[in-house]
């Protein structure tokens, strides 16, 4: 069963399109993989998802609820609801300089006032020993390392229930060494069924925990197909001068 259908996105900035009829569904318990060159619009894709980009035409649908219908946007309050179903973890972490890592996690879930300060509390604590940063509860992300802040950033969505976790080039602003550390925590996620939409430039995390993977290039789904089939059989020039490049 789609827990995300998408068809025919468009979006343009003035005479440049961005998105071109981008069509495409994600089930639930998927890991898709988003891959292209830069500037393919992979992030705009994603941040229209969750509606930090508004489109020009086209249908998104979450669980059942149009977001968009036809370039037709729903009600304010429709909206608020369905991207409430996902959350986002951005390329530069996001995090609140001036709170701890126990604040940041709790801030959202406090405003939205549905739960009591213990249940949020023992959220924060469960989900701060999930990525390994227990001991750094009271610390300010700028006594974090990059891997670290990833991490929080990460707990920090999960601290919304959401049903779909979105990545925006979750690894690309860290150091290589650091990078393992972030691909770690979404593979346990994986493993635990969360349904994932990853927009990366790691080949090696889309090979082995993404069970689909979508190839972009200028505004379009060029191809996708699982990992097996995009990686060693791929169907257009396009995918396959990509990869060649990205693979060496």
């Amino acid at each position: 069963m789609a827990i995300i259908e998408v068809s025919n996105l468009k979006k343009s900035y003035g005479k440049l399109d961005v998105l071109k009829q981008i069509t495409f569904d994600v089930n639930k318990n998927d890991v898709v993989a988003v891959i292209g060159p830069s500037g393919s619009g992979k992030s705009t894709m994603l941040r229209s998802l969750i509606h930090l980009e508004e489109i020009d035409g086209g249908s998104i649908c979450v669980s059942g609820n149009h977001m968009v219908k036809d370039g037709v946007y729903a009600k304010p309050h429709e909206i608020k609801q369905i991207t409430g179903k996902m959350g986002m973890v951005f390329q530069h972490f996001n995090l609140f300089p001036h709170l701890t890592v126990k604040e940041n996690l709790e801030l959202a879930p406090k405003m939205l006032k549905k739960e009591t300060s213990a249940e949020i509390q023992q959220r924060s604590q469960e989900l701060l020993e999930k990525i390994g940063l227990s001991n750094r509860a009271a610390a300010y992300p700028a006594n974090l390392s990059g891997g670290q802040k990833q991490r929080v950033a990460i707990a920090r969505a999960l601290m919304m229930n959401p049903e779909i976790l979105l990545f925006d080039e979750p690894t690309s602003a860290l150091d290589p060494e650091l990078t393992g550390e972030v691909l770690q925590v979404m593979k346990d996620l994986a493993q635990e069924q969360m349904t994932m939409i990853v927009v990366t430039h790691e080949m090696g995390f889309a090979k082995e925990v993404a069970n689909k993977v979508m190839f972009m290039d200028n505004g379009e789904v060029v191809e996708s197909g699982s990992p097996e089939q995009l990686f060693m059989k791929p169907q257009f020039e396009r995918t396959k001068t990509f990869l060649n490049r990205s693979l060496k």
